[in-house]
């Protein structure tokens, strides 16, 4: 952690919702004029996607049916955290981008699934934002937990990230369900070992809990709305917290347990809005008086 260069880590599995809260952060910054240098998870994948799927193929036939993007050997988390570590140093570390599709790759001019060149991030920035699936990983070798000040988790319950992951695989990638299904399957164990103990290393979690049926998310024809939806929002510590005017301009929230707040889901962002902006005014002002 560092007071001069602070770090902020947004995590989440895929299709939690981890770019709108990264949006909640840019109206933020905005706002408050706070200059942030942004990093990508996947930038820090270790295969681009040829490579990952003849990856896959070679671990099948090897008969591992576990091998997914959540893994460390799929990932660089010792480069992860070494720009952690930099930027909490010097302000500044490498970093490059993962080129998802056609209008990215115009932009960035290389070919869709791969990845742009490493770069060095602006050296003038009030702090890091890191948005992706690894902001809080702690193994036996690496502690990216340990670098960032204030860690986020954003997280649905289990039925309904696989509610979301079934839409959105067979609308933008034409998948079946049934491989859809391969792939929650397959990426299991790794989603237990090394995306659910983050949560427990966040600061601040965000639960997204369907009020509709989702009992068999395989079959369901829609994903839930945020009015079908309640947040539980959990401070790991809610010492400073002022729960009573968060209550009174929260319409409808209530306190679940003394540092959990459950709000509708359609007042996510006004919650968001209300919660951070302090947190990150704090780090503003202790980055300043360091200067």
């Amino acid at each position: 952690m560092s007071r001069r260069h602070p770090i902020i880590s947004i995590t989440g599995s895929s299709g939690a919702g981890t770019t709108s809260v990264k949006k909640t952060f840019e109206n933020i910054f905005r706002r408050e004029n706070v200059k942030a240098a942004y990093i990508e998870g996947d930038a820090f994948h270790r295969y681009n996607r040829e490579e990952m799927r003849g990856r896959m193929v070679e671990e099948a036939e090897r008969g591992n049916k576990h091998f997914s993007h959540f893994s460390p050997d799929t990932n660089l988390f010792e480069e992860l955290e070494k720009t952690f570590r930099d930027y909490s140093e010097t302000g500044t570390g490498k970093t490059r981008h993962y080129v998802h599709d056609e209008e990215e790759a115009r932009l960035y001019d290389t070919r869709p699934g791969n990845f742009t060149d490493w770069t060095q991030l602006p050296e003038e920035s009030d702090l890091l934002f890191y948005e992706g699936l690894h902001g809080a990983v702690v193994t036996e070798t690496v502690n990216i937990a340990q670098h960032a000040d204030l860690k986020i988790g954003v997280v649905p319950v289990i039925n309904l990230e696989w509610i979301q992951k079934l839409h959105r695989d067979r609308a933008s990638r034409g998948y079946t369900t049934e491989a859809v299904t391969d792939t929650i399957l397959r990426r299991m164990p790794d989603y237990v070992n090394y995306i659910i103990p983050q949560f427990s290393e966040t600061d601040i979690n965000f639960q997204r809990v369907p009020t509709v049926d989702t009992s068999n998310p395989f079959i369901a024809r829609w994903i839930p709305t945020p009015d079908e939806s309640m947040v539980v929002i959990r401070l790991k510590n809610p010492r400073g917290i002022d729960f009573p005017y968060l209550l009174s301009m929260i319409q409808g929230s209530f306190m679940s347990r003394a540092n959990s707040i459950v709000i509708h889901g359609s007042k996510l962002d006004i919650a968001m809005q209300l919660i951070l902006t302090p947190m990150i005014m704090q780090l503003m002002d202790r980055k300043r008086r360091t200067i």
